[in-house]
């Protein structure tokens, strides 16, 4: 039996996993969670699944959660979501805490030892270089959770690298495909939140509108299977049926498809390298009828291709490009700046950013630091 720890578990990729786990009693122990601030939610998880060992970020409510749960230990802040991350009788730990708050507990599990399925695109984006060298010295597996990811796993398995031409991440293109740039100048947070094909968090859902979702997908593609940003596309696919293709050398492209569902990623990465049976609705492609592809929009959503400049660029910029964004899409959530305007705050911060080389996490978080104090000034000179 795999005893697993899901970091996030209130959050979409961490319910979707407990979904799989709670089918699959079985194959799969819950031995730790860690959450954010949805107590009510991560309550009735630990009645549930009953883990030995619970970590809250916020403080106050790790006190307000010990007050309502008997037999289990209840760990506050950062440092808690890291024990729990590193736990010593979890085997494989999932971690989905959204943003730039997943790298340090991704962190805490590599150097622990475990087998990470990672859903936090973060991690990479921001230290990628840091995160593969210390799960390369651990012996450390990171097996992609994302579909796009999960999709290029499943489709190079068993082939060697030097066999790959390149990599095809599809995008849905959010909720906003096919408009132009003036469309988008009073679209609201209600707007941009209505995905067409996931159910997402706030923040990966506005990501997604913008495209920057995938920009940080391309980002985090290169470091978890060794290739250079020219070697990893994008197209549009509405449809969300085909989650990536890799395309050999001798021009044969392998694709994944599958009814648009984390529960089926995340299955693969709990059970590989073996298979779940039926975590996911059956594909019935006479039903869809078809399937599209397009090239995206850059003028309109440049977002990703600002991805692809940083990634180039190196050092500090991905994890300067990444604060920004977070800054950015927060302050569109609270409505503080517009729609197009998480593109301009992002441009500005990268264009002022001085790159530097990256040699240890430190590095990494100054240049957060920096980043997030620059996107803030930008947004309030734009304000609305």
């Amino acid at each position: 039996m795999k005893r697993l720890t899901i970091l996030g578990s209130t959050g979409s990729i961490g319910r979707s996993t407990l979904d799989v786990v709670a089918s699959n009693r079985q194959g799969f122990k819950v031995v730790g969670l860690a959450a954010g601030r949805n107590i009510d939610l991560l309550e009735r998880q630990i009645k549930t699944f009953s883990p030995e060992i619970v970590a809250v970020a916020d403080e106050g409510t790790a006190l307000a959660l010990s007050k309502r749960v008997n037999g289990v230990s209840i760990l506050p802040g950062a440092e808690g979501v890291n024990c729990v991350a590193s736990y010593e009788h979890s085997d494989f730990v999932i971690s989905s805490i959204v943003g730039s708050a997943g790298l340090m507990p991704t962190m805490a599990a590599i150097r622990a030892g475990k087998t990470v399925g990672l859903a936090n695109k973060e991690a990479l984006v921001m230290a990628g270089e840091i995160v593969t060298a210390e799960a390369r010295k651990r012996g450390v597996k990171i097996i992609p959770v994302d579909s796009e990811h999960s999709a290029v796993f499943q489709c190079i398995e068993g082939h060697k690298r030097s066999g790959i031409r390149r990599i095809i991440l599809t995008a849905s293109g959010g909720p906003f495909v096919g408009r132009k740039k003036k469309e988008l100048e009073d679209i609201t947070a209600k707007d941009a939140l209505k995905h067409p094909n996931w159910s997402m968090g706030k923040k990966i859902s506005i990501d997604s509108a913008t495209l920057m979702n995938k920009g940080l997908e391309v980002i985090e593609a290169c470091w978890l299977f060794d290739m250079p940003a020219e070697k990893v596309g994008v197209l549009v696919h509405p449809q969300s049926i085909v989650h990536s293709l890799v395309e050999f050398i001798d021009r044969s492209c392998l694709a994944q498809m599958s009814m648009p569902d984390m529960k089926g990623p995340i299955s693969y990465a709990l059970s590989y390298p073996d298979r779940i049976s039926d975590p996911i609705p059956p594909l019935e492609l006479d039903t869809i009828g078809t399937l599209t592809f397009s090239m995206p929009d850059s003028e309109t959503f440049p977002c990703l291709s600002y991805a692809y400049e940083a990634m180039r660029t190196g050092g500090t910029m991905p994890c300067v490009l990444n604060a920004s964004n977070e800054k950015a899409v927060n302050a569109f959530l609270e409505g503080r700046i517009g729609f197009n305007t998480i593109s301009l705050v992002i441009r500005k911060t990268v264009d002022s950013h001085k790159v530097r080389a990256v040699s240890c996490l430190e590095d990494i978080m100054d240049a957060d630091r920096w980043s997030r104090e620059k996107a803030e000034i930008y947004i309030k000179e734009s304000g609305r």
